[in-house]
């Protein structure tokens, strides 16, 4: 979810709309994060990982537009091995809590998940108009906002299913598949950027 570095050069209209992303996908981000240690939510803190990765490296696309494709590629495998840390610490807490797990607090875990629904959704909205006209990595970029959209309405699910049975496990187990996920899109990141790396 990098963005078409071509078109931000040439359309102030698409790099405006990536800044609005970026902005979205960071600020939510860190909030989810600290929400779901808040919440004592392991989903929370999977889907929190989402915000931040997409955000990051869209940033950096941006920022590094006049850079060489070598220092980008490099930029990219140290963003890709560092959110890559992160999704495996999640599922190793997520894994160390199944031993002593603890619910968490299913209201205010539905409620992020509701307002982490709710900034995929404007974010899919600013992008709407550029998934149109030819522009696969345009049209990739709001299918990336849309799909994390899934994530949100499964943290959703899982809290409502929190609250009806007072056991972790619906938290647990989305956090598990939400981490897997990101894991495999990291590991794309790095397999990437070192391809490029390699042919300069």
């Amino acid at each position: 979810c990098t963005g078409d570095t071509q078109r931000a050069r040439t359309d102030p209209a698409y790099r405006r709309a990536l800044w609005v992303v970026i902005v979205l996908n960071l600020g939510f981000g860190i909030a989810e994060l600290l929400g779901g240690f808040l919440a004592r939510s392991q989903a929370l803190k999977a889907d929190s990982l989402d915000f931040l990765g997409d955000g990051s490296i869209t940033l950096v696309g941006l920022l590094a537009l006049s850079w060489s494709a070598v220092a980008r590629a490099r930029v990219a495998l140290v963003q890709g091995l560092f959110l890559g840390g992160l999704g495996v610490a999640i599922v190793g807490n997520a894994l160390w809590r199944m031993l002593s797990a603890e619910p968490p607090e299913a209201g205010l875990m539905g409620g992020i998940g509701l307002a982490a629904l709710a900034v995929n959704v404007i974010a899919a909205l600013v992008l709407s108009r550029f998934r149109e006209g030819g522009d696969a990595q345009a049209r990739a970029i709001w299918l990336f906002s849309r799909n994390d959209a899934l994530n949100n309405v499964a943290v959703i699910a899982a809290a409502g299913l929190v609250a009806w049975t007072g056991a972790a496990w619906p938290d647990l187990a989305v956090a598990l598949i939400v981490a897997l996920v990101f894991l495999k899109s990291a590991w794309e990141i790095v397999r990437d950027a070192r391809t490029e790396m390699k042919h300069g």
